[in-house]
């Protein structure tokens, strides 16, 4: 059973036999949607809304495979018998195979009645989990209802019997799942208030009854995001069953009772040290990791008889009515604000600094999103810095809970900690198989072995403790210990240039990213903007570009610069969007909020609640301007609008704001210049970012607190463009060359959610403009063409098209197109793609067949909201590329925890949104993650042949002593394996990254040609090099054979053993050089001084233990005394051949010398999907330019 892992299911069944007797107690609903009840002691029913059958939710569990089981009490006990007789080794077996387990003791049955579930994931990763089952209350539930079957509800089924109600419930990631009868299947219980309206969460104001609540934290469990932290006892267990100590285990019982006490001794300290740290190290993560998810703060809560309350944060359930109080609050769960405003920090979740100010969520009867709407939504985790009321002085922001625990924003984000994907990297598959082609060759040794021993009529003992002892020695346990120190020593180097990593596993494949996808704002290009000019615009066309906003007269272009934005005031100072800061300093006008009695200057602006109070220059002959309702930017709507007030309510205008073409849809057509289109164009063309200003004058007579967005944002009249200048970073041109040199292909993406960025221009970034960024920074060359992809969806009135065009207009001349055309295909790769969001959703649902092209060629992706960075993300990796992801952490997180490689830009020294986070705050941190990431893949492939050959040279000695009759002595072994070997290959991986980036990248596969090559070739020259020492030692004409008569034991010292130890002492330490690359992705060995001072202290050593040792020396290893000073120097001059041959055929061998081997095989096409792609499309003349292509036949259309 897998403890870490937990699947919640909520199931109810009656507490007697009799089925036939259920009863599905069900509650039309009246107006809203909705259901579950329950009363109590004459209490009105509570009402929570019902799913939808069409449920977001539902997606991310409908591809799991879940199978129920029951235990069969006959088959338990067998089981156990089983266990007893063998010795534990089947419930070991079963610890380690858990699935096994449970089709050993269980039976099949339904999901309904399981006590257990097999669940298989997407990524094809099983799971076992318990069915725990608790009684509920009496009388927390006496109703469960229901809506019509027309609007097809999945609903939660209550048994109920003899008034008991048990509730059974799995865990799985830490989260919560609900059993849907008509659905047939469990899933996440957050489902329940999923199909919340935001008119339901504005009800929610009044707040739960203390029954509702009860009924609600016994379905949704406690609001607590709780890391386990398990005590050293049970980690001990746990770390002690692990297979590679289990080995180790058995090894040392096999030395033991063979008498290699010394061997076996240190063997146990080192494992007890190894344990121990180990131990220390998993612990204080589990301890760091449970301290910085849990969260328990005292919380103010409004309950049904409209008395206020302080609860704990572990209390919470969603429904509740939380008050937010004026000096902040540490969120404990996901909230949406109802009244009030709020100043949130949101670093801890997005890496961002940049306070984000929360307003009060609109009603009305469209379903709830957190993710849609952010600029309402509080997240756990973030530190509400100002809560502000909409009340008199002293009133408290009002917000209610939609999401707890694991729900949470940062549950999400712990979760993704806690339960990472996994990495296919083929590196860790091709090292697993690797081992057991060790274990095929260890049985082949044995079975020679036990042939010899069998010849020689050695006892039974002996025949299995030697046979046993080859494995030991061919299948090395410390092989996956030795290539992680390639890893730890790459983590230890980027530490000290200020980038973090959280998933040391990640550096290895960032040695193999072939594509790197780059957020554009505050990643290429600099995080601050400068205002670059204004430009008022009217049906008679724009005027001229007024450079500095102050100089503009006062009218209603200087009103709107001034007043619409979302700046809030935090002991003094404006905080808020950096660009709305520009912006108003650009003015030079000044904020000012309500202090203490807001009376007195409510009626100074007709009576008007204000929010905040915008005050001109002194030499500026205007009055203040109240700013009285905000309408904050959205991503969707793509604007945002203000409406203020002048002194004594003698006008009240509405200013807008956003994206150029949105407000100029907005506006009145006849106040929108003729040059609009163009205009734009040519700025956009620049390079510049452009905002649109828009206003609105109000009536009166107009109620301003109820005024819906609607009514506010239409039939305006067009006041001109604001542009502002967003720098290339100085380090980003010469880092995208230096990747481009390193056929490392670059893509950039640029967002749309301005909520999370550092300014919501984003929303309003034109594709223009993303690629004028893309030229600056190198991405695409001065000399090759950009092709515009535009799709555009579904409607009533037409199909969905797609378009290749050379020009963004589409308005090219044909014959201009031909000649265009001729030259892109003929000339071969030298064009790029470009396309926005709204094109690439349309492509995903329409053009399938069309989307893979695009990936292969578009390298500027523009206005990407952050779930299609994801989908961009993922469909690369689909094809399967190795994807590097560069961010800022706020819209990019998704992006950077699904690419293979994610890099945050954040000060943080550890950032949760991604594995790798940069200090570096530009993305000169990109290629010096890839070279560590190269230099330790190659690190780990020269510890993983160094331990294999280590591995072989061992195997190869024993047998041939085995052959003699003797073997090596205990103390050599120790000799070679804690002295030589281990510190060798400890200080291996020490040696840097090369300079700079090599345009091949390093193999990642241990099955390649070259590798297996070169070990079978190195295999055969230690073996040719250790026969060649035996038949030297037996042609000696001192030469005495060895008495087979008695044990080995009693052999030593011999001359075979001796000579063995001699030449395989070299071999241990020469292929240490052979198998070190450097070139291109390392630098060179004698950049690695600690390396280079062993190999020289060690091979002096085994000179002097050759030539001249010492009588305490020789006995103490159980050396052969040999006067013959000749015999030794031919033994060392045997070991020298043998090095320099081997080194010799390494550089042959990457000289290509195998490749002719390929030859007889023939050309093969690649199995990567991206090269078949990218060979197919060179060859083709694609895009088809300029032609209106629709969906093909056997397309499914995206239905809604």
């Amino acid at each position: 059973m897998d403890n870490t892992t937990y699947f919640f299911t909520i199931l109810f069944i009656p507490t007697i036999p009799d089925f036939q007797n259920l009863v599905t107690l069900c509650k039309p609903h009246r107006k809203r949607r909705f259901l579950y009840s329950g009363w109590s002691r004459g209490e009105p029913p509570s009402e929570l809304p019902t799913p939808c059958a069409h449920c977001p939710l539902l997606c991310p569990d409908s591809h799991m495979d879940a199978r129920g089981y029951k235990w069969v009490r006959w088959r338990v006990w067998l089981c156990r018998v089983l266990a007893l007789l063998t010795g534990g080794l089947l419930a070991l077996f079963f610890y380690w195979r858990p699935r096994l387990g449970v089709l050993a003791r269980c039976s099949s049955c339904p999901l309904a009645l399981a006590e257990v579930l097999l669940i298989r994931d997407s990524g094809d990763k099983q799971h076992v989990v318990k069915v725990y089952t608790e009684e509920m209350e009496e009388g927390s539930w006496e109703m469960l209802g229901e809506l019509d079957d027309t609007e097809s509800r999945d609903t939660v089924q209550l048994y109920q019997q003899d008034q008991k109600t048990l509730l059974r419930y799995y865990l799985l990631d830490g989260l919560r799942y609900v059993w849907l009868d008509r659905k047939g299947s469990f899933v996440r219980v957050s489902i329940l208030n999923e199909d919340w309206t935001c008119q339901d969460l504005h009800e929610f104001q009044r707040g739960l009854s203390p029954q509702e609540q009860m009924f609600r934290r016994q379905v949704y469990g406690s609001n607590l995001i709780d890391v386990p932290v398990k005590s050293y006892i049970q980690l001990l267990f746990e770390e002690v069953l692990n297979p590679f100590y289990i080995f180790q285990l058995a090894s040392v019982c096999l030395w033991l009772s063979d008498h290699y006490y010394y061997y076996a001794v240190c063997i146990i300290v080192i494992s007890l040290i190894s344990i121990g740290v180990s131990l220390y190290e998993i612990r204080k993560q589990s301890v760091t990791l449970h301290n910085m998810a849990r969260l328990v703060v005292d919380v103010k809560i409004r309950k049904s008889s409209g008395e206020e309350q302080v609860v704990s944060s572990v209390d919470l359930v969603p429904g509740d009515c939380i008050l937010i109080p004026a000096e902040g609050l540490l969120l404990p769960c996901d909230a949406a604000l109802l009244t009030g405003e709020c100043l949130v920090n949101e670093s801890m979740l997005t890496g961002e600094s940049v306070p984000v100010l929360k307003t009060p969520l609109p009603a009305g009867d469209h379903r709830y999103n957190s993710e849609k709407e952010r600029r309402y939504t509080l997240f756990c985790g973030t530190q509400v810095i100002q809560g502000k009321g909409d009340g008199p002085e002293g009133s408290l922001a009002v917000a209610v809970v939609t999401s707890t625990g694991f729900f949470t924003a940062k549950g999400n984000l712990v979760s993704s900690i806690l339960y990472p994907q996994d990495s296919d990297f083929r590196f860790n598959r091709d090292a697993s198989k690797f081992l057991l082609f060790l274990g095929l060759i260890a049985c082949m040794g044995t079975i020679y072995s036990i042939h010899l021993l069998v010849k020689y009529n050695a006892s039974l003992k002996d025949i299995i403790v030697r046979s046993l002892d080859i494995v030991t020695i061919v299948v090395p346990p410390a092989l996956p210990a030795a290539i992680t120190t390639a890893t730890l020593y790459a983590q230890q180097r980027l530490k000290k240039l200020d980038v973090f990593c959280i998933s040391p596993p990640r550096i290895n494949i960032s040695g193999k990213v072939s594509v790197f996808c780059f957020d554009k704002t505050g990643t290429l290009t600099e995080d601050g903007l400068d205002v670059w000019g204004v430009m008022e615009g009217s049906s008679a066309g724009f005027s001229e570009l007024v450079p500095n906003p102050s100089c503009l007269p006062p009218g209603p272009v200087l009103s709107a610069l001034a007043c619409c934005h979302t700046l809030t005031l935090l002991h003094g100072n404006p905080l808020g969007d950096p660009l709305d800061l520009k912006m108003v300093e650009s003015t030079g006008w000044i904020l000012d909020e309500p202090q203490g009695n807001r009376q007195t200057l409510n009626s100074e602006f007709g009576g008007h609640r204000v929010l905040a109070v915008m005050k001109p220059p002194t030499e500026k002959h205007t009055n203040a301007v109240a700013i009285v309702r905000r309408f904050p930017f959205s991503s969707a709507l793509q604007r945002m609008s203000v409406v203020t007030v002048t002194p004594g309510g003698q006008s009240v205008v509405a200013f807008l704001k956003g994206s150029p073409e949105m407000v100029a849809s907005l506006c009145k057509e006849e106040t929108v210049p003729a040059q609009f289109t163009t205009t734009l164009s040519n700025f956009s063309k620049d390079g510049l970012r452009v905002l649109a200003l828009g206003y609105k004058p109000i009536a009166l007579d107009t109620d301003l607190n109820t005024i819906q967005r609607g009514e506010v944002e239409k039939d305006l009249h067009f006041l001109g463009l604001l542009m502002m200048k967003n720098l290339v970073k100085t380090e980003t041109p010469s880092v995208i060359n230096m990747l481009k040199l390193a056929s490392l292909r670059t893509i950039m993406v640029t967002g749309m959610d301005a909520m999370l960025k550092p300014f919501f221009i984003n929303a309003s970034d034109n594709i223009l403009t993303a690629v004028n960024v893309a030229k600056s920074c190198g991405m695409i060359g001065s000399d090759e063409r950009v092709i515009f992809v535009k799709a555009s969806p579904h409607t009533d009135q037409s199909r969905p098209t797609l378009r290749y065009s050379l020009a963004d207009d589409g308005a090219a001349a044909q014959d201009s197109i031909e000649i265009n055309t001729h030259g892109l295909y003929q000339s071969g790769y030298n064009y790029h793609l470009a396309i926005n969001g709204k094109s690439f959703a349309v492509l995903s649902d329409y053009f399938p067949d069309q989307l893979p092209k695009v990936l292969m060629r578009a390298t500027v992706f523009a206005r990407m909201a952050p779930d299609q960075k994801t989908q961009l993300v993922t469909e690369l990796r689909k094809l399967k590329y190795r994807v590097g992801m560069c961010g800022d952490g706020a819209n990019d997180c998704g992006a950077l925890r699904a690419a293979d490689v994610g890099i945050s830009l954040s000060e943080a020294e550890a950032s949760v949104a991604s594995p790798f986070t940069s200090k570096i705050q530009n993305i000169s941190c990109v290629p010096l993650l890839i070279r560590e990431g190269r230099c330790s893949l190659v690190t780990s492939f020269s510890l993983f042949r160094y331990v294999a050959l280590y591995s072989l040279i061992q195997f190869c000695s024993v047998l041939i002593l085995y052959t003699m009759r003797t073997n090596l002595a205990d103390l050599q072994f120790l000799f070679f394996d804690l002295v030589l070997v281990t510190f060798l290959a400890i200080v291996m991986g020490k040696g840097g990254p090369s300079d700079e980036l090599h345009t091949r990248r390093p193999p990642a596969s241990l099955w390649s040609l070259p590798v297996l090559g070169s070990l079978l070739i190195h295999a055969s020259l230690v073996v040719l090099g250790q026969t060649g020492a035996i038949l030297f030692t037996i042609s000696q004409d001192w030469y005495v054979p060895i008495n087979g008569t008695i044990p080995g034991e009693d052999n030593w010292p011999n001359i075979e053993d001796t000579s063995l130890f001699a030449v395989s002492g070299f071999q241990y330490i020469f292929m240490a050089i052979v198998v070190t690359k450097a070139h291109p992705h390392k630098k060179p060995l004698y950049y690695n001084g600690w390396f280079l001072a062993l190999l020289l202290l060690f091979s002096a050593l085994m000179i002097w233990l050759v030539m001249y040792p010492v009588a305490f020396i020789r006995r103490f290893l159980s050396l052969y005394p040999v006067d013959d000073m000749g015999f030794k120097f031919v033994l060392v001059g045997l070991a020298a051949l043998n090095f320099f041959t081997c080194l010799l055929m390494e550089l042959l061998v990457d000289l290509g010398l195998l490749n002719c081997l390929r030859l007889l095989r023939g050309r093969r096409q690649s199995k990567k999907p991206y090269k078949r792609l990218d060979s197919q499309l060179s060859e083709s003349s694609w895009p088809p330019l300029n032609q209106t292509l629709c969906p093909s036949h056997n397309t499914v259309l995206h239905l809604s």
